[in-house]
C-alpha cells in the first residue's frame, strides 16, 4: 500500500515541472491517463464479467426423429458406440440425474401398443411438455467446458487486451517523463526550475524591468525637450581634447553606456531592500555557474529527442498490430475441446459476453493512440524544424536596455525553448540575470546602500603629506557618496573592476591625486573634462598595458604619472601610451615594469620631463639611447635594470642633478670621469651594486653633495673622495672597509656619515673635526672605544654605536647638546654605565628644536 506521503510526493511532480511541459506533453499526459482508464475499466470488466458460455452442437441420429438444428452455423458430428446392437445409442452421463436412453424409449413405444390406456395418455402428455433438444449434460460439465473453451477457443487478444493497454500506457508515461528522472538530467532540470522560479519572483527582476521602462520614457522625453533640459553635470558635446570615438570612455563588450549619453537617475526605482539585493546577487552567481555547467553538453536535448522517437515508434507498433486484431474480437466462437470420451460431444458453440464492450474499448483505444501518434509526429517536427540548441535573446534585447544579454546554446538553450512554450515572460525575466549591465546596476544599488557618506567619512585618513586620503579596496564599484567628499585630496581605487567615475566628481574641487590599482575605470564626458583640468598626479597599476584607460593619455594638465605593470616587448608597441605627447605638462614619469628598452614614445614627452624613474623587475635594460633626448631631466633613476656599467647616454643629460643606479650589477665605475660634463650633478647613488673600488676621477664631480655607495664590495676609501668639498652626505655602509682615512677631516660640510656594517676598529680623531655632523652611523663594526672628542660634534642628533666592542661610553656625550637618548643607538648596559648627570641630559625632553635638523 502507498503511504499518504508518497501519494503527496507524486502529486507534486507535475506542478514542479509544469513550466517544462509544452502543450503537447500535457495533452499526451491526459491521453495517457484516458488510456490508463480504458485499461483499468477493461480489466475490471474482465475480472468481474468475462465469461464464455458454451453449448454442445448436436448431430441427428438414425433412430431419432429430432430435426437438425438449422439455426446453428457449426457442422455436427456423430459419435457411434456399438454394444452388440447396431441400432442402440447411449449417452453417458456423469451426473446423478437420471438419463433417458434410446432403449428405454423403444420399450415404452412397444408397450404402448398393448397399453393404449391411461399410460399412453400420460406419455403423450410428457412428450408434449418436454419440448426442445436434450443435451444430457449437467451443470459441472458445462462449467468444465466453459473453462476449457475460454482458453482454447477465445483469441489471445480478447483475453489480454486490457493488460496490453495497461503495459503500453505505462511505457508511454515513463517515456514522457523519463528526462525528469534520469540521474544525468534531473539534477540540471531541478536546478533550472529552481533558479528560474527565483528569478521570476525576484524583486530585482521587477525593479530592473521597471527601470528600463523609466529610462525609455526619459529618453523619449529628452528627444522631445532637447539637450537644453539636461542637468548641468551632463554633457552631450565633446570639448577640446576630449576623447573621440576612437578612444571610447566606457566601452566594453555588451556595455553600451557611452560618454556622450546622459545618465538618468531614478531614485524611486533604485531603492532595493538589502536582503533582496543579497538574494539577487546570489542569483546572478547561481545563473553564471549553472550556465557554465549546462552549456557544455546537449544531453537533455538528445534524451528528449530519444524519448519522443521511442513514443513515435511505440505508436506505430501499437497501431500496426492492433489493427490486425480488431476483427478477432467476436461474440461467437467454435470450440473443439477433444474431451468426447468424458462428455460425448466433440464440438461446442460458445459466446463471449465481453466481446461487444471490448471491441468498443479497442476502437476507442485505437482512436486515442492515433491522436497520441499525431502529437508525437508534431513534436518531432518541432524538434527538428528550428535549431533548439541555440537560443537568442534578441527580442528581449530589443524590448529592454539590457542589450548585452548573451545568446546561449546546448541544453541551456533547449530548456529556455521549452519554457517559451509555457510562457515567454519567464525567459524575458530570466534574461535579466544573464545581463552584465543588470548585474552592475544591482551592484551599484547594493554598494550605495552599504557605503553611505558617514561610513566613507570614517575611512578617510591623513597621509604622510598631510593630505586627506580615501582608499577603497575590492568593491563592486565606486559608491556615489564618494563624490560628496568635496574636501578629499587623494582617492585610491584598488581592485574595482567596474569602477565608473560619474559627473558628480566635479564637486571634488580639492582632488588632485588619483590611484587606479587594477581598476580600469570608466568616466563620463563631464567627469573626464573635470579630471583633465584638475588632476595633477595619477597612479596606474595594471597587469597588461591594455588595462590602462584610454582617457589617461588625454589628461593635458597631468604633472605626475606612475605606471606599474607589465610592459613586455610585445606590448611596448601599445605603450604608444596613445602617445604621451598629449601630456604636455607632464613632469614626472615613474615606470615600474620589465622593460628591455626605453620605449621611444616616452621620448615624446622628453622636453617636458624633469624626472624619469624606471624600476625593472630584474629584466636587463639594454637600449638606452633614447635617454639622450631627455635634456631637461633633472632626476634619473634606473633601478634593478641589470646594468653592468654606467650607461654612456647619461653623460648627455646636462641638466641632470640626481642619478640613482640602485640594485644593478655594476662592478666598475671608471666611466665616472665623464660626469665632469654634468655640472649640475649633486647626488650620485650607486648603492646595492658590486663595486670594488672608487676611481680617483671622482674628484671631477666637484658639485657632488651626496654619495651613496652602501651595499657594495669596497675595501678602502680613496683620498679622492675627501676632496669633494661640497659633500654633505657619505654613505658607505655594508662594505668591507677597515680604515677610515684621516682625510675625512677635510669634509667640513659633511652632515651625514654612514659606515655601518664594515670592519672599522679605530675612529680617527680627524673625524671629529667634521663639526657639522648631525648623523653618524658606526654600528656593527669592531670599534673598541669612542674618543672624548665626540663632544666637538655639537650638532649631532643621531649616533649609532650598537654592535661594536665597546666597554664604555665617554662621559663627554653629555656635551653633545642636541643628542638625546632616542637618537643614541647603543646597548642598554653601556647607556646605564654612563654617569647619572649625562643620562639626565640625554633623557631630557625631546621637544627641543634639535628635531628640526633631522
Amino acid at each position: 500500500m502507498f503511504t499518504l506521503a508518497e501519494v503527496a510526493s507524486l502529486s507534486d511532480i507535475q506542478p514542479t515541472y509544469r513550466i517544462l511541459k509544452p502543450w503537447w506533453d500535457v495533452f499526451m499526459d491526459y491521453l495517457a491517463v484516458v488510456m490508463l482508464m480504458v485499461a483499468i475499466f477493461a480489466g475490471t470488466m474482465q475480472l468481474t464479467k468475462d465469461q464464455v458460455v458454451c453449448l454442445p452442437v448436436l448431430q441427428s441420429t438414425v433412430n431419432s426423429k429430432v430435426q437438425p438444428d438449422t439455426t446453428g452455423k457449426a457442422d455436427f458430428t456423430t459419435v457411434e458406440t456399438t454394444t452388440g446392437q447396431a441400432a442402440s445409442m447411449r449417452t453417458v452421463s456423469f451426473g446423478s440425474a437420471p438419463t433417458v436412453t434410446p432403449d428405454i424409449l423403444l420399450s415404452r413405444a412397444t408397450s404402448s401398443q398393448y397399453q393404449p390406456t391411461e399410460s399412453s395418455q400420460e406419455l403423450k402428455k410428457e412428450q408434449k411438455d418436454s419440448s426442445g433438444r436434450k443435451t444430457n449434460l449437467d451443470f459441472q460439465q458445462y462449467v468444465f467446458i466453459n473453462q476449457m473453451c475460454y482458453h482454447l477457443a477465445l483469441p489471445w487478444y480478447s483475453k489480454y487486451f486490457p493488460y496490453l493497454v495497461l503495459i503500453h500506457t505505462i511505457i508511454l508515461i515513463v517515456s514522457s517523463n523519463f528526462w525528469f528522472k534520469y540521474p544525468k538530467t534531473c539534477s540540471k532540470i531541478e536546478h533550472f526550475v529552481s533558479i528560474l522560479g527565483k528569478c521570476f519572483e525576484s524583486p530585482w527582476t521587477t525593479k530592473a524591468l521597471s527601470e528600463t521602462a523609466c529610462e525609455d520614457s526619459e529618453e523619449n522625453k529628452q528627444r522631445l525637450t532637447g539637450a537644453q533640459s539636461l542637468p548641468k553635470y551632463v554633457s552631450t558635446s565633446s570639448d577640446e581634447g576630449s576623447p573621440s570615438a576612437s578612444t571610447p570612455m566606457i566601452t566594453k563588450s555588451g556595455f553600451k553606456f557611452s560618454a556622450d549619453k546622459p545618465m538618468i537617475e531614478i531614485p524611486s526605482v533604485t531603492i532595493l531592500d538589502k536582503k533582496d539585493g543579497e538574494q539577487a546577487k546570489a542569483l546572478f552567481e547561481k545563473v553564471r555557474k549553472f550556465r557554465a555547467h549546462v552549456e557544455d553538453s546537449d544531453l537533455i536535448y538528445k534524451l528528449y529527442v530519444g524519448q519522443t522517437v521511442i513514443k513515435t515508434v511505440k505508436f506505430i507498433f501499437i497501431l500496426c498490430y492492433t489493427a490486425n486484431f480488431v476483427n478477432t474480437i467476436s461474440f461467437e466462437h467454435i470450440c473443439n475441446p477433444k474431451v468426447e470420451h468424458l462428455i460425448g460431444y466433440t464440438q461446442f458453440e460458445c459466446t463471449h459476453n465481453m466481446a461487444y464492450m471490448l471491441k468498443k474499448l479497442l476502437i476507442s483505444y485505437i482512436s486515442l493512440i492515433c491522436v497520441y501518434g499525431f502529437i508525437c509526429l508534431y513534436t518531432l517536427f518541432w524538434l527538428f524544424r528550428i535549431p533548439l540548441k541555440e537560443y537568442s535573446f534578441e527580442k528581449v534585447r530589443e524590448e529592454s536596455s539590457f542589450s548585452d544579454i548573451p545568446d546561449v546554446k546546448n541544453d541551456f538553450a533547449f530548456l529556455l525553448h521549452m519554457v517559451d512554450q509555457y510562457d515567454q515572460l519567464y525567459s524575458k525575466r530570466f534574461g535579466v540575470f544573464l545581463s552584465e549591465v543588470s548585474e552592475n546596476k544591482l551592484r551599484g544599488i547594493s554598494l550605495n546602500h552599504e557605503w553611505t557618506y558617514e561610513k566613507l567619512r570614517q575611512h578617510v585618513s591623513r597621509n604622510a603629506q598631510d593630505k586627506q586620503e580615501l582608499h577603497l579596496f575590492m568593491l563592486s564599484g565606486v559608491p556615489d557618496a564618494v563624490f560628496d567628499l568635496t574636501d578629499l585630496d587623494v582617492l585610491k581605487l584598488e581592485l574595482i573592476p567596474e569602477a565608473k567615475i560619474t559627473a558628480k566628481i566635479s564637486q571634488m574641487t580639492n582632488l588632485q591625486e588619483l590611484h587606479l590599482y587594477h581598476c580600469p575605470a570608466k568616466v563620463e564626458q563631464t567627469a573626464f573634462s573635470f579630471l583633465r583640468d584638475h588632476l595633477r598626479c595619477l597612479h596606474v597599476k595594471f597587469t597588461d598595458v591594455a588595462e590602462i584607460p584610454a582617457w589617461v593619455y588625454l589628461l593635458k594638465t597631468l604633472r605626475e604619472l606612475y605606471l606599474i605593470g607589465n610592459l613586455n616587448s610585445e606590448n611596448n608597441k601599445m605603450i604608444g601610451l596613445e602617445s604621451l605627447r598629449e601630456l604636455r605638462h607632464l613632469k614626472i614619469l615613474h615606470v615600474k615594469s620589465n622593460l628591455t628598452k626605453i620605449p621611444p614614445n616616452i621620448t615624446d614627452v622628453a622636453p617636458h620631463l624633469t624626472k624619469l624613474v624606471i624600476h625593472n623587475d630584474g629584466t636587463k635594460l639594454v637600449v638606452l639611447n633614447s635617454l639622450k633626448k631627455m635634456t631637461n631631466v633633472a632626476e634619473l633613476e634606473l633601478q634593478n635594470c641589470e646594468l653592468e656599467r654606467i650607461p654612456h647616454a647619461i653623460f648627455s643629460l646636462s641638466n641632470l642633478q640626481e642619478l640613482d643606479l640602485k640594485s644593478n650589477s655594476i662592478r666598475t665605475i671608471e666611466e665616472i670621469i665623464s660626469f665632469q660634463h654634468l655640472k649640475r650633478l649633486t647626488c650620485l647613488k650607486l648603492w646595492h651594486n658590486k663595486i670594488v673600488s672608487i676611481p680617483s676621477s671622482i674628484t671631477h664631480i666637484k658639485n657632488l653633495e651626496s654619495l651613496y655607495l652602501s651595499n657594495n664590495k669596497l675595501e678602502t676609501l680613496p683620498a679622492a673622495v675627501f676632496s669633494l668639498q661640497k659633500l654633505r652626505c657619505l654613505d658607505v655602509s655594508y662594505n668591507s672597509i677597515a680604515v677610515i682615512p684621516v682625510e675625512i677631516g677635510l669634509l667640513q660640510n659633511l652632515q651625514h656619515f654612514h659606515i655601518t656594517g664594515n670592519k672599522v676598529d679605530v675612529l680617527p680623531k680627524q673625524l671629529f673635526k667634521c663639526v657639522k655632523l648631525r648623523t653618524l652611523s658606526l654600528g656593527q663594526n669592531c670599534i673598541t672605544s669612542i674618543p672624548d672628542k665626540v663632544s666637538q660634534l655639537l650638532q649631532l642628533t643621531y649616533l649609532e654605536l650598537k654592535g661594536n666592542c665597546l666597554d664604555r661610553l665617554p662621559a663627554t656625550l653629555g656635551q653633545c647638546q642636541l643628542l638625546r637618548k632616542s637618537g643614541l643607538i647603543v646597548e642598554d648596559h653601556l647607556f646605564d654605565a654612563l654617569p647619572s648627570e649625562v643620562k639626565e641630559v640625554l633623557n631630557q625632553d625631546t621637544s627641543i628644536p634639535f628635531a628640526n635638523g633631522i
